[in-house]
């Protein structure tokens, strides 16, 4: 069979070939063990050794016996190291050298991309010359890895990483201790208060747990009482900040102007407009918002 990049294979130690180091050899191809590969005690000729084939800077197979943090056909958390303009993210494998991300396997819009410090999750596959490269875990990938999540979850705020964003959700893994991967979790778009990056590291509330595969629904915002108690600060207070305690805005002001300006959805915009009013502290007038006297006095 024919030697690849990416694999873990049992090798015999051929001869050395001072001063660079040990050929070896399945009995059909040959692969150099540089010196500075070997692991652990010096190895001769006739032993057996396990190693990992990769290519050097200059596109030759080589073999090394350190233990990358990912092989073919596994899955790894790789944390983003670097950024090439032209080629993409730079990831650590643990070897000393970087594994490459194209930019054509991350997401276009590049608010989606992830940033140095980031973690992704990632599978090994080879550009068209054969040269290892990394490509974003897949659901198909994540999810024989992943575990239920427990009922007791429920209304629980968690860790969840980023491993797919989209605009009707972004999809993520939730930390679950030592047990798998984590928990495979949705973040539907009205539950996000901003757009987030694959590999980005999240806090969420975990809305729902579904019985009938153990994945959770996410909100990154509070419950909905305590949501609006801090939405409804959020609006008084920029009331106060305006010199007559008015501002354009309404219940009848779109959804995107209020995403803009108090990054809340139009519900959870009217749910604090509600309780403000209720409690006497504003009033609506010609589609504006004012601050009662007594409130702008005071």
């Amino acid at each position: 069979m024919r030697m690849e990049a990416g694999t873990l294979v049992t090798l015999e130690v051929a001869r050395e070939v001072p001063p660079n180091g040990y050929f070896l050899t399945d009995g059909y191809q040959d692969v150099l063990l540089p010196y500075a590969e070997i692991v652990g005690s010096m190895i001769k000729p006739g032993d057996s050794v396990e190693a990992f084939l990769f290519h050097d800077t200059q596109d030759r197979l080589m073999a090394t016996m350190k233990r990358p943090h990912l092989v073919m056909g596994e899955v790894g958390l790789l944390e983003v190291v670097d950024i090439h303009p032209r080629f993409g993210y730079f990831l650590e494998i643990g070897l000393g050298r970087n594994l490459l991300l194209p930019y054509r396997n991350v997401p276009e819009l590049e608010t989606l991309r992830p940033v140095v410090g980031d973690k992704v999750y990632a599978t090994l596959a080879h550009d068209r010359q054969g040269r290892l490269i990394a490509k974003l875990a897949l659901e198909e990938d994540l999810a024989p890895l992943c575990v239920r999540a427990p009922s007791t979850w429920s209304n629980q705020w968690v860790d969840a990483r980023v491993y797919r964003p989209l605009q009707i959700g972004t999809f993520v893994i939730c930390e679950a201790g030592v047990l798998g991967y984590g928990v495979i979790g949705l973040i539907a778009a009205p539950e996000r208060t901003r757009l987030l990056r694959v590999g980005e590291l999240v806090k969420v509330r975990v809305s729902f747990v579904r019985e009938e595969d153990g994945r959770v629904n996410l909100s990154m915002r509070l419950p909905k009482e305590l949501g609006r108690d801090e939405d409804a600060e959020r609006i008084l207070s920029a009331l106060k900040e305006r010199t007559n305690g008015a501002m354009p805005f309404s219940d009848q002001t779109s959804a995107d102007m209020i995403k803009d300006r108090f990054g809340m959805s139009k519900a959870a915009f009217k749910r604090a407009m509600g309780k403000l009013m209720k409690e006497g502290l504003i009033y609506q007038e010609d589609n504006w918002t004012y601050l009662k006297q007594e409130e702008t006095q005071g």
